[in-house]
């Protein structure tokens, strides 16, 4: 029951702009007040709603709402400009006091949506997913891979990385694939998660939702190991795939820290906690505004004790969980990037290489099909055993597409069906690398003139 322990509405009305509707109980572990304020920015938006509709958007149950309102009702905060047949039909609207308590409302924060959940409840609900995550199998890691072409030696390494929860540190040179490898990496992760709308800290809201990165799911055919509870009917969470964040040289310390948005006085959840229960990418490490030592160690107690700490603009202080698979991809090698302390934490390091000719074929080959240029085996032949050797350029997974490509560029400004010669070949690496001045007039008019 909720407590109806409250002041005068002449006092009330008379407040100065922090003062609102004061009420000693919780409701879905918020305060009443807090509630209340919410209530009043969502009928100061809308103008009228109806007890459901109302219920529905704050993600609550009618029966909490209808006390709520009942409370606000009886400070003349709301009244009923009509009635249905059915009780959930009942309508409400803003008294004048109400709308003046939703303007201070406003200033205090313009958050419209569901219900925040508690702090300690967002904690509860991501202990638990990470407990039920299904460990990665050879046969899911090989399904996930597809036809990507990647050293069977790799493998074991990778699936047990992903297993132990600690961060995998992809190095190589530039155009091995390490970022094309994150990308498959990322869903290898199996099942479901419940993503709060926002969290509530400290009389402060933290939205963490984000439809860029939280893919809803609306259907779910079979059980969710993943999902113990299940909070369909709880409108504070949302049902998705297991998040991905990729962050690439944007990436600064402050990036990593909550985000106030000073106009609506709202906090924005960093990457990392939008990524709890999935995987964050850090794509490119080096090339960040920020150094990667000085990175690096901003990770040093999230990655060793699984927990992150976060500040209000108000400079409280708080913990969330951090369970959170972290893939870094450098052009660095760890030894250039990091103390050893620090090394150790990164638990698996793996150098991506560039391919062998027989497996560099296969890309080739993907190539061709991706770009829609027909394979011709004596150009293949050319690229793999002339142009690579010629230029002493390793045989790089990233190399094949970028320049057969643009032979489908050529043929599309010809005019002409697209194919694969060996003069064209020459025309497109050599365009590929900016070598222009090697590509001769004769080049030219041969292939224009084919």
């Amino acid at each position: 029951m909720l407590d109806t322990t409250r002041i005068p509405v002449s006092t009330l009305l008379k407040s100065e702009p922090t003062d609102t509707l004061v009420d000693v109980s919780d409701i879905a572990g918020l305060p009443a007040s807090f509630l209340s304020d919410l209530a009043l920015r969502h009928l100061g938006r809308k103008g009228e709603l109806k007890l459901f509709a109302l219920a529905q958007a704050l993600g609550l149950p009618v029966p909490l709402v209808d006390g709520l309102l009942h409370q606000m009702r009886s400070l003349a905060l709301v009244e009923v400009p009509r009635r249905g047949t059915l009780d959930g039909d009942i309508s409400y609207v803003l008294t004048d006091a109400g709308h003046r308590l939703a303007r201070l409302a406003f200033e205090k924060c313009h958050y419209v949506g569901p219900a925040p959940v508690p702090l300690n409840d967002y904690i509860a609900q991501v202990k638990e997913q990470g407990q039920h995550l299904a460990p990665v199998r050879a046969e899911r890691l090989q399904q996930v891979l597809g036809d990507m072409v990647v050293d069977p030696a790799l493998l074991p390494t990778l699936g047990s990385a992903l297993n132990s929860g600690k961060a995998i540190y992809l190095f190589g040179d530039s155009g091995t694939g390490k970022t094309y490898l994150a990308e498959h990496l990322v869903r290898t992760l199996e099942g479901h998660i419940w993503v709060p709308h926002a969290v509530y800290v400290d009389g402060e809201v933290i939205t963490v939702f984000d439809p860029i990165v939280h893919k809803r799911v609306t259907l779910a055919p079979v059980p969710d190991r993943a999902l113990v509870r299940d909070l369909s009917s709880d409108g504070r969470w949302v049902r998705t795939e297991r998040p991905v964040v990729i962050a690439g040289g944007e990436l600064t310390l402050d990036t990593l820290d909550l985000e106030f948005d000073a106009s609506s006085r709202l906090h924005i959840a960093p990457p990392q906690m939008k990524a709890n229960n999935g995987i964050f990418v850090v794509d490119d490490l080096g090339r960040q505004r920020v150094s990667p030592r000085d990175l690096m160690n901003r990770w040093i107690v999230p990655l060793d004790r699984h927990v992150d700490y976060l500040t209000l603009n108000t400079g409280t202080k708080f913990s969330v969980p951090f369970d959170v698979r972290v893939i870094f991809s450098s052009n660095l090698s760890p030894d250039e990037l990091v103390d050893p302390a620090f090394a150790r934490r990164l638990g698996y390091k793996l150098r991506i290489h560039a391919l062998d000719a027989a497996s560099y074929r296969t890309v080739v080959a993907q190539a061709c099909l991706r770009s829609g240029v027909p394979e011709d085996l004596r150009a293949i032949d050319h690229l793999i055993n002339t142009l690579h050797p010629c230029d002493d350029t390793p045989y790089y997974p990233c190399i094949p597409f970028d320049v057969i490509s643009k032979i489908a560029d050529l043929d599309r400004y010809l005019g002409e069906p697209a194919r694969m010669t060996c003069e064209r070949l020459d025309w497109a690496w050599n365009a590929y690398f900016g070598l222009e001045d090697r590509i001769p007039r004769t080049l030219v008019n041969n292939i224009s003139g084919e």
